[in-house]
């Protein structure tokens, strides 16, 4: 096939676009290097090193004997070229990454709010009108993200985007219907995620693109198969407070002697999945294409469900790390339990990568090889949910007045 992977620079699109090159496809990454500037903005750098993306396909190509080619466009302020672009590569299937994808940034001003749902959503809006003014059949294929249904306890697992429901006709009689599973959105972010299923539902039932959208837990880990074979192709790794990923921070915080910051009780309850179950997961899909004029295929793609404060005493019991609980800058319960159903992966072949001592020990090996990359004052969470919140918050998890433990 030829895949074009929109936002394949990024945390889950570079190693999905070596995934999927390595499988023979023909992929073409399209970005407009948002991310690298947001970097830049911040005043941070991933911890691993990454060379331009134009070096990175060049090392690729050398090591595989595949090409990925590069193009630099912005899908949300570009939808001329968009159009154009889809017209001159004809790609069969579209891979939709390109959106902002990190919920405390999101939340960290106005400014922030703004610029997160004009790309987020116009980036979707634009894609989906290109793909139907321009006649392409392509398979569209959209990481989505589990926090969209928010982290509220409702004693029933959380299915696969539909729910059944029974509703009283005007005859009074009983009448079963599917509607989407409702929305709980815990930032600007999640917003955005709520409002591209929307968008998709109106495209496919109007249009009939073909759409499949993958709602993902929080990632874990660094590498994959094709990211180990050069020093060049290792992913990036975010460590801060408004990218870095909860496991991985830990993980981070460990490897430079930094206490655990754990938020608020730790008992928030999130999904995970291994960047390695990740592009697999996105090739399963692939091959699993839908029917023109067929319902958005949607898929809980997670493979186990973890809470904070257990995953932050396993590191501490791992690595002789201490922990600390700080202020939560997110507005969110302190406890939650989520049951999450995934049976369309599993059923598709999907063997899940688990949390286990050798995958963890292998980030904290990274994490001490580039230490001296990391910024210690960009390491608290510090973008705060609403302006009470900030005022509260104290985030350094060596003041005394914190509770920390071994």
């Amino acid at each position: 096939m030829r895949i074009a992977v929109l936002g394949g620079d990024g945390f889950v699109g570079w190693p999905t676009a070596l995934h999927l090159s390595d499988l023979g496809h023909h992929i073409d990454i399209v970005d407009n290097l948002s991310r690298r500037w947001i970097d830049t903005e911040l005043g941070v750098q991933s911890l691993t090193p990454m060379d331009s993306i134009q070096e990175r396909c060049r090392i690729w190509r050398e090591v595989s004997g595949r090409k990925i080619n590069f193009h630099l466009l912005d899908l949300a302020k570009e939808y001329e070229r968009v159009k154009a672009w889809l017209l001159e590569h004809k790609p069969d299937a579209v891979i939709h990454f390109a959106e902002q994808r990190a919920a405390p940034y999101s939340m960290k001003s106005d400014r922030h709010k703004v610029y997160t749902v004009s790309n987020n959503v116009n980036a979707t809006h634009n894609l989906l009108t290109a793909l139907v003014e321009t006649g392409i059949d392509a398979h569209l294929v959209h990481l989505g993200t589990m926090g969209v249904y928010g982290y509220s306890t409702v004693g029933a697992a959380i299915p696969e985007g539909y729910l059944p429901v029974q509703i009283e006709t005007m005859d009074g009689a009983k009448a079963e219907q599917e509607i989407l599973y409702p929305t709980r959105p815990g930032s600007v972010y999640h917003m955005t995620k709520s409002l591209d299923q929307i968008l998709f539902q109106f495209y496919a039932q109007n249009d009939g693109l073909r759409i499949t959208d993958l709602h993902q837990g929080i990632v874990w880990g660094t590498h994959t198969e094709q990211t180990r074979r050069h020093d060049q192709l290792i992913n990036r790794f975010d460590y801060d407070g408004d990218y870095g990923t909860v496991l991985n921070r830990f993980l981070i915080q460990a490897a430079i002697g930094y206490p655990l910051t754990v938020h608020g009780t730790g008992g928030q309850t999130r999904a995970f999945i291994h960047i390695q179950d990740s592009v697999r997961c996105i090739e399963l899909a692939l091959n699993d294409a839908p029917q023109a004029g067929e319902r958005v295929r949607i898929f809980n793609q997670m493979t186990e469900t973890h809470r904070v404060r257990d995953l932050a005493e396993r590191v501490a019991g791992l690595t002789g790390a201490k922990v600390a609980y700080l202020p939560n800058p997110r507005k969110e319960a302190p406890e939650n339990d989520l049951v999450v159903k995934n049976d369309q992966f599993l059923n598709l072949g999907l063997n899940p990568t688990t949390l286990e001592n050798g995958l963890l020990s292998e980030i904290v090996e990274i994490a001490q090889k580039f230490a001296h990359r990391i910024d210690r004052k960009r390491v608290p969470a510090v973008s705060a949910w609403t302006k009470e919140i900030a005022g509260g918050l104290n985030t350094d998890p060596e003041d005394t007045r914190l509770k920390s433990v071994s």
